[in-house]
């Protein structure tokens, strides 16, 4: 990928207020940004808004129908888009969050239709990056976390290798140098009795049942 004044450095630790603010100004303005999480680059948009959503599923070339996950600032804003926290969310956000761990909840219908993939369903992560987390403070709302990759291609750990295409679609690129790469957080459905365990990623099986026994 070529460097272009699109890209901006960014500190993967203090992340710098400036390079920050910048990045937040492109995401209420509807733009998208590319930005790092613990192992992957991820794709950030205002997630309240149609428009930019549906940008993230263009640059992705996303099926309409697969749902696309929040990054919120805390949990207390988890009563701004689910329909209820039950106890065994709970359970799990008290032992892994922040971190790689993504809780399908039951979406407020307030949330863009698009978002939810029509599911009536909502995943949510608070992330553990400081970069990430710095994004969803400044930006005081919801940022889309999928991974910036196009569908069905794997995804980018560094930004050197990030695709040709979403590069160019993309409205701004925070480079916070080589990321661990490996799988993606671990997503288990709440919306029913028992959780289910929808994908397994860095917060292995083992750890899951544990944490709900």
């Amino acid at each position: 990928m070529k460097t272009s004044c699109k890209v901006r450095k960014v500190s993967a630790t203090r992340p710098e207020a400036g390079v920050i603010a910048s990045a937040v100004k492109v995401v209420t303005n509807g733009g998208v940004v590319v930005f790092p999480t613990t192992g992957l680059y991820g794709l950030g948009a205002d997630a309240l808004q149609a428009g930019p959503v549906n940008s993230v599923f263009k640059i992705k070339g996303r099926p309409a129908h697969k749902p696309i996950l929040l990054l919120i600032k805390e949990v207390a804003d988890l009563n701004r888009f689910v329909v209820c926290v039950p106890d065994t969310a709970l359970q799990l956000i008290r032992t892994f969050w922040p971190g790689g761990l993504t809780l399908v909840f039951r979406a407020k219908d307030s949330l863009p239709q698009g978002l939810t993939g029509g599911s009536g369903k909502i995943g949510v992560r608070l992330p553990v990056h400081p970069v990430a987390r710095a994004l969803v403070e400044r930006l005081d709302g919801p940022l889309t976390g999928t991974s910036a990759n196009v569908s069905g291609r794997p995804g980018c750990s560094d930004i050197a290798l990030l695709d040709a295409a979403v590069s160019a679609a993309a409205n701004f690129i925070l480079d916070a140098g080589p990321l661990k790469g490996g799988p993606g957080s671990t997503v288990v459905d709440v919306t029913e009795s028992k959780p289910v365990i929808l994908r397994e990623g860095v917060v292995f099986r083992e750890r899951i049942l544990a944490a709900l026994a």
